[in-house]
Formats: C-alpha cells, structure tokens, sequence
C-alpha cells in the first residue's frame, strides 16, 4: 500500500478477531509477546497500545503482550485509528473433538423399538468404546425430522442415563431436516431460530441442558449474519466450518464469510467473526471423504501448520453407518479409529469446544 493522499492507519497483522496461542509469539508468566504489523501515512508517529512504533516507508510494526482473554489492540495516528480484537489461549495445548453430522436415523430405531440402555443400540455403543479406548468427546449434530420420525417421538426413559453420560457426549441442533441440503444458504434470522428452538427444546425434554454447549455445526456450514447472529443470540458461541473455495473462487461450506475470510480461517485453527460474535473452528477432516489410508496423511498435512495442528476437529456423519443405504462404507468405523489413533498418538487431549476457552481448561483467567 503506497502513501497516497487520504490514506489513514490500518492494522494489517493479526487479523480483527484472530485467536492467537503459544504458536503466534513468545508466551511468558506475563502473556503472549506478539508483533502488530500495520501501515500508516510514512511522515506521522503511529502509537500502537499507547507505544510508538516502528516505522518503515508506510509500514509500522510494534511489539504488544496479550495478558486477558479479549484484547482490544488500537493504532492511532493524526490520520486517524484503527482497532482490532485478539483472543489469547493462554496455555494452549494440543486437544481434539469428534463430531458426527446429520444424525436422525439412531434417534428413529431408539423411538420405534425401544431398548433397555442407549448403549445397547450399536451406534451409541460404538462411539461409548471411542470414548473408553480414546477418551474421545462425542458431539451429536441431529435433525429435527425424518420420514416415519419427528423429535417430538423420542421417548425420554433414557434422559438419566443421557445425563449420566454428558461428560464425553453431547447432542446439539444441526438442521430440520436433510433435504434441501443447503437449507440455511439464504435462511432469515426467524427461520433459523424456530428449527434450532424446535430441535433443542426437545433435546433438553428427553436428554437435558447437561448434554448441550455452547457450539454446533449448521447443515452444510452455511448460513446468512443474520442466522448466525439469531444463534448467538440463542446461546450459540462456536461454528464449525469447512472452509474452501470452489472453482469459481466463491467461498464454500464457510457460513457467509467472504473469500479473504473463508481463506484465512482455512490457514487457522480458528477466528473470530467480531460483527456476529461467533468463533469459527476450523473442521480439520471430513473422515468419510477419503480412503481408510488416506485419513491419517490427511491429518499429517494439518499437523505441518503450527497455526492449524493445535485444536483437531474430526467430523464425520452418520449415513455412512447405514447399511441400508448407498452412501454406506463397510470400513467406516474403521476410519473413525484411523483418525483417533492418529491424534492419540501425537498426545492430543480430548475436549469439547465449549469446556474453558475453545476447548483450553488449563487457561489461566
């Protein structure tokens, strides 16, 4: 950016809403030690957190240290001021989560044909071994509806044992329904708000508040500011997101973020949307997208970034469980310990994102 006429102060290094940890600086008892980098009119002082900067032509850059959750960085000059909020991990530490998409069809056997435990449903016992073999933290994302199914069927004889279990496993809204699959694309605030109400006051009648946080994944990751803000609103604090941009350069499976956006938290673990209030948290893989071999190269690829191999988001859905249906992979379980195996041997902790900050328990406030 040149000196031209008009041009004012802007922080161009951490981006506005950058969840920054022990990777993006030097961490000390005192807090995290990071360079804002940023550009100014070249004949002006420029102070960044009340410190003169460093200038270059029109550049500047300053040394600041993060002490408190929420930072809110200013850079001011004659020409004007610019500011930008930063959230520090503070004792970050490699953790993982896995979440399940598109769940309806075990809510349906379980209403149509009752057991005595949920655990004596195969799918509910398959991620309870998860959990005792790799201290996985389960998220269930659940639709409202299916054909020969609606929430409101779901008997509520297991909310205790729900309960008993909400430690290691969670349910949340994801959608009404399946179909159409990009259902929240271009959702008002009013229709997203009535699905989500509807699926999570069912949740709380038969399972209760213990199994529900604060984070969830809307159908296909995509939704409108104000869907997202109308989710804030209910309590809602982390999305997750797929980010990537198609063929033609539009932005993909990233709610409504912008190409730079959806770009930039592709290259995070996660950051913060600061004009709807919610964190975004990186999907790491879609485990039943690649082959039983290729799950762990997958995850070896994120571990290469230190700015995307500290908080692990492993996703899969449920459809591919079914054998019934023709989306279903005979080696689909399989894949799920491919991937628990792979962040448990690289020693990362199972959590769930609303536990302390973004997952981090051992954060000092």
């Amino acid at each position: 950016m040149s000196a031209d006429e008009g041009q004012t102060v802007k922080i161009t290094s951490p981006w506005d809403g950058d969840v920054l940890n022990r990777h993006d600086g030097e961490e000390t008892e005192q807090g995290l030690t990071i360079e804002i980098a940023g550009t100014a009119p070249p004949d002006q002082e420029v102070l960044v957190a009340g410190q003169t900067a460093r200038r270059e032509g029109d550049s500047f850059h300053a040394t600041v240290t993060l002490s408190a959750p929420e930072n809110f960085i200013t850079a001011e000059c004659p020409a004007g001021s610019d500011q930008i909020q930063l959230l520090y991990d503070r004792n970050s530490y490699k953790r993982f989560r896995f979440s399940v998409d598109d769940n309806v069809l075990f809510l349906r056997d379980l209403a149509h044909d009752p057991p005595n435990s949920l655990f004596d449903h195969w799918y509910l016992a398959f991620w309870r071994e998860m959990h005792e073999r790799f201290g996985a933290k389960i998220h269930l994302n659940i639709y409202h509806q299916a054909p020969g199914f609606i929430l409101p069927d779901m008997h509520d004889r297991w909310r205790g044992e729900w309960q008993d279990n909400a430690d290691w496993l969670h349910l949340s809204f994801h959608a009404l329904q399946n179909e159409p699959a990009y259902i929240y694309r271009n959702a008002t605030a009013r229709r997203i708000s009535r699905d989500f109400e509807w699926v999570m006051d069912e949740i709380y009648r038969f399972a209760g508040t213990e199994v529900t946080g604060d984070t969830t994944t809307v159908h296909w990751a995509e939704a409108t500011p104000e869907a997202c803000q109308a989710l804030y609103e209910r309590g809602i604090r982390k999305l997750i997101a797929l980010p990537r941009v198609d063929d033609e350069g539009e932005p993909r499976t990233s709610y409504h973020l912008d190409r730079e956006q959806a770009l930039h938290l592709l290259s995070r673990d996660a950051w913060k949307d600061t004009q709807t209030g919610i964190i975004f948290v990186t999907c790491d893989e879609v485990v039943n997208s690649h082959s039983l071999e290729d799950v762990p190269k997958v995850l070896d690829g994120q571990e290469e970034s230190p700015h995307t191999c500290e908080l692990m988001e492993l996703l899969i859905h449920e459809q591919y469980f079914r054998e019934e249906l023709p989306n279903y992979q005979p080696d689909v379980k399989d894949k799920v310990i491919a991937a628990l195996e792979w962040v448990t041997e690289r020693g990362y902790e199972p959590c769930f994102w609303c536990e302390g900050f973004v997952g981090n328990t051992r954060t000092e406030r």
